[in-house]
């Protein structure tokens, strides 16, 4: 009897989460031919503009596992530090910025990197690496892998131990998560 109880609520729980799941896409609006010609936009400001929404993707995203060995959260610019800092404050743990070029003073590591519609380069500041040893990478969306493999890079030349890559959107049909050598985490998945 215990048993058959314990699958119900189990079950309850899968179910109450696929329904979360599911209504996050009716958050998220699309953008064809932006911001060139060829893209499809994924715009996530609808979700950021409700409360109990945008909790409940943060409460999501802190119960990834991989979390728990991570000393630190890298948050990559821009959209990255919002979903980051909302962690960092949720999890008590120290958020370092990954900056887009020219963004940040003092000493710099820094990477060029590739996008679906051009190029870019990101920064982290050296002295902001120098207690921490285990960072998990946290990011809007993952689309191709470049902005979190130009992150990665940087880190394992710092001879950090990261953790995983932890998004919110996945966009499944550009396969980011099969270019990138570490565990990706993310709370909904879009073709």
């Amino acid at each position: 009897m215990e048993l058959a109880i314990v699958f119900v609520k189990q079950y309850n729980i899968i179910k109450v989460k696929l329904m979360i799941a599911n209504s996050y896409k009716d958050f998220i609006s699309t953008f064809p031919d932006f911001p060139k010609k060829g893209i499809f936009f994924k715009d996530i400001s609808p979700i950021l503009k409700n409360p109990t929404i945008f909790e409940s993707v943060i409460n999501e995203m802190s119960n990834c596992s991989f979390l728990e060995e991570a000393d630190s959260l890298i948050a990559i610019d821009a959209r990255g530090f919002i979903f980051g800092s909302a962690l960092a404050i949720k999890l008590k743990k120290p958020l370092i910025l990954a900056r887009k070029k020219n963004k940040l003073p003092g000493e710099l590591i820094e990477k060029n990197y590739g996008l679906e519609y051009g190029e870019d380069s990101l920064s982290i500041q050296k002295s902001s690496l120098l207690d921490i040893k285990r960072p998990a990478i946290i990011d809007d969306i993952l689309a191709t892998g470049g902005t979190a493999n130009c992150i990665l890079d940087l880190l394992k030349k710092e001879n950090k131990e990261v953790q995983c890559l932890l998004v919110f959107l996945e966009l499944s049909q550009l396969k980011g998560r099969d270019n990138i050598n570490l565990p990706v985490h993310s709370v909904l998945k879009l073709d």
